[in-house]
């Protein structure tokens, strides 16, 4: 397959894509709810959902090292298996320690699925193609995030909780697994020679320096903690204003809509006004939006307001990633992407921990405008970002030749 070929690969990859981030946005809500039938109290429940989110960030690094040096393909059905496993096994699990330990086995499956994944298209795909195909490929998770709640929301509950979680996981295995019937011709064959196979590895520090890589890690951990954080405290602003529950999950649809529109029109939008333009316009828009959440207005208001910030929202991701993957030496894409996810891990944990913070001693609204000041300073970031990135130098990372020979050596582990 050559980039910028025949597009069949990935539209069987957002398939794929679409069914795994389905089982897992399924399952982590369930998940919660098995801990609690099993005894958890909130401190548990916390604990349980930092697993998911810490245990892969030890091979996260290493993933796209070897990404890097080899073939991305096979990250793909192996990430479903341990998806699929881990919401089986924490839907069996009797004692909350199996069930953290399930949890992190499905994190892992999901960072193996989205390394190799976000490599292949960055590999098969031209460079005028990628902002295009990454807002295409992340369709597939929003459209998970979309349907995952709500089909755990349509099995959990009733008197037997403990009874119900453990269908809702199981289904939500099963669920995964399919996504191994989009992924039987996806493959990356002839895009092994973008790797740089025996080559010397760039250091991480050399990584980050490049021109973009910064910008786009940083745009990329605010659009995820501005969607985690609206998720976990648009019931809370709702409690406060008597909005319905069944509302909020109209508002969140909407958001979550807006969204997956953001992505259909990509393409025209990048024409009108070029990938830094447009970062830093929606990264300011939806500042401003995040902050006025909670300001008491109607609920049409209200809804308008959280389409328009999904439609922002929906920008980065797919950009963020571009920005990385242009910035980065071409022997270094998967490890610069696999930092990414880092970030976006180290920001599903820490995010959450500062919200309840503040909005414990500063009240409800104090997330939204924490939100809002982390997505001003993305925007002040992406105004700054060039076009294309700068590629990395080794030179930019230790001038003189046997500086750099060191360098290597002393990183090559990392």
């Amino acid at each position: 397959m050559t980039p910028g070929g025949n597009r069949g690969w990935l539209l069987r990859l957002v398939i794929a894509f679409g069914l795994a981030q389905g089982a897992v946005s399924m399952a982590r809500p369930a998940v919660s709810y098995r801990a609690l039938a099993l005894g958890a109290d909130e401190r548990a429940v916390g604990v349980i959902a930092g697993v998911y989110a810490l245990l892969p960030l030890f091979a996260a690094v290493p993933l796209g090292r070897r990404t890097d040096h080899g073939r991305c393909a096979p990250l793909l059905p192996a990430g479903v298996v341990l998806i699929s496993g881990g919401c089986l096994l924490s839907g069996l699990a009797g004692s909350l320690w199996a069930t953290a330990l399930w949890s992190g086995v499905m994190g892992l499956g999901h960072l193996s699925f989205v390394i190799g994944a976000q490599s292949l298209v960055a590999r098969q795909s031209a460079p005028h193609e990628q902002d295009r195909n990454f807002g295409h490929f992340t369709i597939g998770a929003s459209l998970g995030q979309l349907v995952g709640p709500v089909a755990a929301g349509a099995l959990i509950g009733g008197p037997d909780m403990a009874g119900s979680s453990a269908l809702a996981l199981v289904v939500a295995g099963a669920g995964g697994a399919l996504a191994l019937t989009s992924l039987w011709r996806v493959e990356d064959r002839d895009a092994v020679g973008s790797g740089v196979p025996g080559g010397e590895r760039v250091p991480v520090g050399g990584i980050l320096r490049a021109r973009g890589v910064p910008a786009g890690m940083l745009i990329s951990l605010s659009v995820l903690s501005a969607t985690d954080i609206l998720t976990a405290y648009l019931p809370v602003v709702g409690e406060h204003r008597g909005i319905a529950p069944a509302v909020i999950g109209v508002l969140l649809s909407l958001r979550a809509g807006a969204t997956i529109a953001c992505r259909l029109v990509l393409t025209p939008l990048l024409r009108l006004l070029g990938r830094p333009a447009l970062l830093t316009v929606t990264c300011f828009l939806a500042a401003v939006l995040c902050a006025g959440v909670p300001v008491p207005v109607p609920v049409w208001a209200l809804g308008v307001m959280l389409t328009v910030l999904g439609f922002c929202l929906g920008v980065g991701q797919p950009l963020s990633m571009t920005t990385v993957v242009q910035a980065a030496p071409a022997g270094a894409r998967s490890t610069a992407l696999a930092l990414r996810l880092t970030g976006n891990r180290l920001g599903q944990v820490a995010a959450p921990a500062a919200a309840g913070l503040v909005a414990g001693v500063a009240g409800v609204a104090a997330p939204f405008v924490m939100l809002g000041a982390l997505l001003l300073l993305s925007s002040a970031v992406a105004v700054r970002s060039p076009e294309g990135g700068k590629p990395y130098r080794a030179a930019d990372s230790a001038p003189g030749k046997g500086r750099k020979g060191a360098a290597l050596r002393r990183t090559s582990d990392i």
